[in-house]
This record gives structure tokens, sequence and C-alpha cells, in this order.
């Protein structure tokens, strides 16, 4: 009996398909009246043997018999029926196969009904597939777009829709292009080109996905995309499943924030730049602005008092907006209901979603409220910066315009993100104030001006280090001596902090105490040695009384004396740079004069080292870290001297300057101090100095009273001629009285009067006061009460006995 044509199913995979599917034909009484050629292959029954035969005689067990009239039953109340039944093969052999039966009506009330089966699996099978593909369109969490050839998309389902907001059928015919911003639109059309026309699949891409009706709103997506193609190999377009990772995404990218912010806040011990690592980092990552207000006494090192509330100064705003009405180094008040002093007096985090939901937020300060609004601000975070239980200030995070309004997450992260940064600007802070007190130390113990010398023009710098090393011990100082000479010294103390600055002062005050002594060179360096020795050993003692107590000391240093008269030029060094000349034809030579130890080694002999300097030439003198600022060879650095110290003829402050330029990074601050000692030397006129030799005899004196009276008519100061000569008198007294040699008066005419008297003896003359009943003992007393000053140098030759007064003011 022929098959009744008709179309049962279009999917090629049905089982129940005509070209897959067995069928057959019953009568209303249940007679096979139809058999096909599948259900022969698949239950061994042809067709002469079953046509005209009761079903259930032929087909069914009598164990299965009252299960499948129940499904008779059923099927002719309902007029069809889907299921899965065992049937009873030819050879025996039960067998499940799948059916699927609809009733018939043919002409008048003739009813038959028309089966199609298929082995139990094959239906199974394709049960799941379906149900399958209806879990991905309609229960699946996981989005999934179907796109046609022309990229446009079929089909998306329900997952799409809850995620986006959009109607599952709002994109349906369209291109990313037009339902997705701009800027995400483009990759997202570019993948499915990409899949289109290679047919390499992609896996786990993330992307952006804002939607066009809610820009604002962050959405990141992971998609894997495929292309779909029939069984002959035509494409039909591509298939994306779509997972919405934003919240994974954001935990991502606040972990990578909290990393980043470890690296890049902290890098200095910079106050100022700690904050604006601080808002750098935050507006990269969490906020669209950010801005970092201290305390006043935070940043200039101090410490903030309990409970302060006012105003605060803005330290930090990223990025730059010229907008805003507080601008770095600008002061920011507090109003008592603004978040900011809630957060200072409450000392937590300030989070206002949507500032539009707080009237009160408006009645604040009205220009700041307008330049907000103008900016599209809709939503804040307000953190404390607190740390060892200080409050420093607090940090104010924005988002504008379209970005998605802060969340409880965000402020958490802010918070922790502030509480390291808050140790960090801590930290900055104590050493910024212990910096401060050491240079303060430092600076004291240091000149502050030189003076106006008649023997030399004088120049310097002094850069301390900067970093966490902190101040060291390089010092430099400018001594007056007797007879219009100068002392020009430079040191460096091993070591930073304050024990360095410490050291350098000791030393520095015993350098001009022997200098006062006007011992030679070699003799200074000599007893600083031993200073040294005994500084040290005196450290080593007191090792234990604490971990701060430094356990050596060592330093270097070169002492030179010029004599404006004689133009010579004595030094002597201990482990330290050799000095630069530079003479007045621009020729710039390093001295050769013996280096000797380093102060504190003790037992080694030191050298003077004489030459003579014309007029106008440059004595240089520095510590080893203007050499060794960047990090290069010292020839090099020496050279770059060299070239800067050539141009004798400029001023000693751009000579100075020059100098630092050419040798100190200008991006930086030195890693170690630098003490750069610039003196132009000067020679006195000889019109300004007069010189005699008298005899060691009784009229000695009286000659002194007739030479120092007619010089000192000559050069205009007759009213100092009764004084000096009284000096004169005695000091040549003297030397007549207890000296021997020949005798040498000198007057010298500078910013006072000098008078010296040099004899061949090293017999040291005393002050003391001579009784009634003395017939001697007063002319030196007499002496310092009539100079400003007085005292005795000696040489190899003897020594020489000077006094100074001061020149008319007029």
């Amino acid at each position: 009996m022929g098959m009744p044509s008709m179309h049962f199913s279009e999917s090629p995979e049905d089982p129940f398909a005509l070209e897959r599917g067995a069928s057959a034909v019953l009568d209303d009484r249940g007679a096979v009246v139809g058999w096909s050629a599948r259900a022969q292959e698949l239950l061994g029954y042809p067709g002469k043997e079953v046509l005209g035969r009761m079903w259930q005689d032929l087909l069914v067990d009598a164990r299965d018999l009252p299960v499948v009239r129940s499904v008779v039953m059923d099927a002719m109340r309902t007029g069809g029926w889907f299921g899965v039944l065992p049937v009873r093969h030819r050879d025996g052999r039960r067998v499940e196969m799948g059916f699927r039966a609809r009733a018939i009506t043919r002409d008048g009330d003739a009813r038959e009904w028309f089966l199609v089966g298929a082995p139990a699996a094959e239906v199974i099978a394709w049960q799941r597939d379906r149900a399958l593909l209806d879990g991905l369109y309609h229960r699946s969490p996981i989005g999934l777009v179907v796109h046609g050839p022309d990229r446009r998309v079929i089909r998306v389902n329900r997952a799409v829709e809850k995620a986006s907001g959009v109607p599952a059928e709002a994109p349906v015919g369209h291109r990313p292009s037009e339902f997705m911003v701009d800027e995400d639109a483009g990759p997202a059309e570019e993948r499915v080109r990409h899949v289109l026309e290679t047919g390499e699949p992609l896996i786990f891409t993330e992307q952006s996905a804002r939607a066009r009706h809610d820009p604002g709103r962050e959405r990141i997506v992971s998609v894997s995309a495929f292309r779909m193609e029939d069984p002959a190999g035509r494409v039909l377009g591509v298939a994306e499943t779509i997972e919405d990772v934003t919240d994974r995404h954001r935990a991502r990218r606040r972990l990578a924030l909290m990393n980043e912010a470890s690296a890049r806040i902290g890098t200095s011990l910079d106050v100022a730049q700690t904050a604006r690592e601080l808002a750098e980092v935050a507006a990269d990552g969490l906020a669209d602005y950010c801005s970092v207000d201290l305390l006043k006494p935070v940043t200039l090192g101090g410490e903030p008092r309990s409970g302060m509330t006012g105003a605060l100064l803005r330290v930090a705003l990223s990025p730059p907006e010229p907008r805003v009405p507080y601008q770095e180094g600008e002061v920011v008040p507090l109003l008592p209901e603004s978040p900011q002093a809630r957060c200072l007096a409450e000392r937590r985090p300030i989070l206002e979603r949507l500032l539009s939901l707080r009237p009160e937020w408006y009645a604040m300060d009205r220009r700041r409220i307008e330049i907000a609004m103008g900016l599209g601000v809709h939503s804040l975070i307000v953190v404390p910066l607190v740390a060892r239980g200080l409050v420093l200030g607090v940090v104010s995070l924005w988002r504008v315009r379209h970005s998605e309004p802060f969340e409880d997450d965000d402020a958490a992260v802010a918070h922790e993100l502030s509480s390291r940064a808050a140790v960090c600007i801590e930290n900055a802070r104590r050493f910024t104030q212990q910096q401060s007190a050491a240079l303060t130390l430092q600076r004291s113990l240091l000149p502050s001006a030189a003076s106006d010398l008649p023997a030399v023009e004088v120049a310097c710098r002094y850069l301390p280090a900067s970093g966490e090393p902190g101040i060291g011990g390089d010092w430099f100082d400018v001594i007056p001596l007797s007879g219009a000479r100068v002392a020009l010294v430079v040191g460096d103390v091993v070591g930073h902090g304050i024990h360095a600055a410490a050291s350098m002062g000791r030393l520095r005050a015993a350098v001009r105490t022997l200098a006062s002594l006007d011992l030679e060179p070699d003799e200074v360096v000599a007893r600083l040695d031993d200073l040294v020795s005994l500084l040290a050993a005196e450290l080593e003692a007191n090792a234990g009384d604490g971990p701060t107590v430094e356990q050596m000391l060592g330093a270097t240093c070169v002492y030179a004396v010029y004599d404006p008269v004689s133009r010579r030029c004595s030094l002597a060094r201990a482990g330290h740079p050799a000095p630069a000349v530079s003479t007045p034809d621009g020729e710039v030579t390093v001295l050769d004069l013996p280096a000797g130890p380093p102060l504190g080694l003790g037992g080694l002999p030191f050298e003077t080292y004489d030459l003579d300097l014309p007029e106008g030439s440059l004595l240089t003198l520095y510590t080893n870290g203007l050499l060794e600022a960047r990090n290069s060879d010292v020839d090099a650095a020496l050279e770059r001297l060299h070239e800067c110290l050539t141009h004798t003829d400029d001023s000693l402050d751009s000579t100075c300057r020059a100098v630092v330029e050419a040798l100190l990074p200008k991006e930086r601050l030195p890693t170690d101090d630098v003490a750069l000692l610039i003196a132009r030397t000067r020679v006195l006129p000889p019109q300004d100095v007069a010189t005699w030799q008298l005899p060691l005899e009784a009229t000695a004196a009286a000659r002194a009273r007739e030479l120092t009276t007619a010089k000192l008519t000559e050069w205009g100061l007759e009213e100092m001629a009764f004084t000096t000569e009284l000096v004169a008198s005695e000091l040549v007294t003297n030397t007549y009285r207890y000296a021997a040699g020949p005798v040498t008066l000198r007057l010298i005419r500078t910013h006072s009067l000098i008078c010296e008297v040099s004899d061949a003896s090293h017999t040291s003359p005393h002050l003391r006061r001579a009784l009634s009943t003395d017939e001697g003992g007063r002319g030196l007393f007499l002496v310092a009460q009539l100079t400003e000053r007085w005292g005795t140098r000696y040489t190899h030759d003897g020594k020489t006995v000077w006094t100074e007064q001061p020149l008319p003011h007029a």
C-alpha cells in the first residue's frame, strides 16, 4: 500500500523525517495497511507479512501489551502521541523504538493512524539536541548572538536580552554599530568579519560592549565565536557566545590597581611627590578626577594637631583641570557640611553615589558646585589619609558625565589605596621633619656669607644630598687671619645624617680654633688628624649606648692660607681632592700637592705645598660629590670643571653656577653632599704696605715711633698716629728686651690698620696684670687695650706679634 504524501519535519537531523524514519499506517481497527522499506529494515518484517495483520498480534509481546494499550487509549483520546515503546523484532528481539503517531481522517468518518518510528537512541539524542538548542535560547545564562552572512544579527537569546536590557527582537536585522557605542562597535564588527571570512574561531576574547541607550554603564564581555556551515560547506553566518564578565574585570582591575599603587606610590621621601603619585594612580584606574588635600603642617614636615579643621592645602590634582577653583598650592576651605569635613571629623570614607540625591550638597560653596556641575560631576568618594593615628588630609575621587556611579567596592578600594598612601606620606613627612632639623643644624654650622676680605673675593655653593641618606658632613669655611691673610678650608665627613653633621660642626670649630693660632697648614691638618682619632675612639666607646650611634668617623679636608702681600699660597690636604688653580690667562691646573692620608688614621705625616698666585687667579676647592654626581669617570668630570674655570673674568657667582650646571644632574639633587668654594685672589697695593728693618738696640723703639708717625701722616691717618706709635714702641721694646736677631716693623693698610713686629725668637709673649710694685709687665696690657685684636704667629724663622685697629669711619 502506498504511503500518504505529507511534510512531517524540515530538520535533516530529525529521526522522524520521511527519508530517515520507519513509517506505517493503521486503519481504525488497528490493522496494518501501510509499511515502508525503512520499517522492514529496522524490524525485519517484509510488507507482505504485515499488511492486513493486527499490530498488537505482530509487534507487541504479551508482557508489554498493557502498557501499549494504555498508550493507544491516550492517543485515541487526544488524536496523537509521541514517545518510546518496546517493539518485537521479526527475530524475536525486543527493540526500543521512538514513535510519533497522528490520527488522519479520510473520506467521511474513516480514520487512519499514521506512525513514524526510529531507534530510541536516535530519538533520545534528537530530543537532547532539541532541548539543548531550546536551553541556549531560553534558559542559558550565557548570551548567544547569531549573525547572518551579511553580519547582521539574526537572533539573540534571552541572556543577552536580560544583560543588555534590550528586547531580544530589537537587535535583529541590525549590525553592532547600530545598537553599540562607536568605540565598542568597531571591534565587535571586525571580530565577526574576521571569523566569517577566515573561519578561525575566537575563544574568550574580552571586549567592552556599551549600549547606545546607556553609554555610561560599563559592560565587559567575554566572546567566543565560530563560523556556521551546512553539510555542503555553505557559510550560514557566525555564532557568538557572550558572557558578561564586568564584575570579574572590575575585580581584576582593582587588584591591578593595588599592585600598581605599590609600585608607583612612595618612590621618594617627598610629601608633595607622594601625593601626586597617589592622585595619578587613582585617576588612572578608579576615578575621572582625584585631588589630594593635606593639612598645612604635613606639607612642611610638621606634626598635625588633633582635631585640626578649617582649611586644607591642595597638594595634588590629577588630571590637571584649569576650571577647578582650587589648584595645586592653593588653600581649600572646609565647610562643616561638606563631605570632606565629615570625612575628617569621622575618620571614615564618605560615599556619595549620586550627588543629585542630596539637596543639601547644593547648599554648600556655590562656586564649587557650579563648576562641578559644569564638569558633569555626579558621584564622589572622600577617604581620610590616616597613618599611625594621625589625620594627614583627605583624598577626593570624582566621576563625571557618562562614568558609572561609585559603588561600595570602589569605596573599599579607595580606602585601601589611601591607607597605603597615607603611610608613605607619613614617612615622607617624618623624613622632611628630620631632614629639615638636620639641614637647620648643618646650615647653622656653615658660614652664612663670606665677608669682604682684602685677600680674596669668594663665592660658594652647598647642595645637600637628596633622598634617604639625607644631609652629610661636607663643609667649607673662609677664615680671616692676621696680616690680611685668609684661610680657605673644604672638608668632608664620612657618612650622612645628623651624626655626620654634628661631627662636621666639631671639626669646623676645631679648624677655626687652630686657624686662630696661625699654624702652618700641615700642622693644622696634623692636629685635626689627632682630633678625629680621639672622636672616633669616643664614638667606639659609646657604641653600645644606642643603635643610632655611628661606629666609625673619618674625614678628609684641604686647608689653604693665602697672603695678599706676598701672593704666597700654602696648602695641605688629608685624602681630599686636590684644588684647581686658574691663572688670569685661562690656564687651569690641578695642584700636585701631596695627598696625605684621610683624617683619623693617625701617625702619618702631612706636607705643606707652597706656590705664588698672580693677582686675579681662581683657587677652587670642592668635595668629591661634585666629581661623582653624574656617576661618570672622574677624568671626564675634571675636564668639564676645567672648561668652566677658564673664564676667570666672569663673576664668581656665574662661575659657580656654571660649574654646578655642568657637573650636577639637572633632573635631581645629588646623592652625596657637594661643597664648592671658589676664591679670586687679590694683591695689596705696594703703597698700602710699609716694611722696615730695625737694629736690635735701645734706639729701635724711638725709630719705630718716627717711622710710624711719618707713614700714617702720609696715609692721612694722623689721628691714629699717637695710638699706633705707642703700640709699635711697646712691641719693639719687648723685642729688644726678650728676643734676638733682626727686628722687622710692618704697617698694612686694609679695612683696618695692621701693625706687625717680627723677630727671630720663638718666645711667646704673655699678657698679665702687673702689680703696683712691678717695674714692667704693662706693655702688652696697654697694647691689648689700645687695639681691637692682637696675637702672635710663629714661622720657621721666629715669630710675629701683630695688632689690628679699625680705620676711622671717614
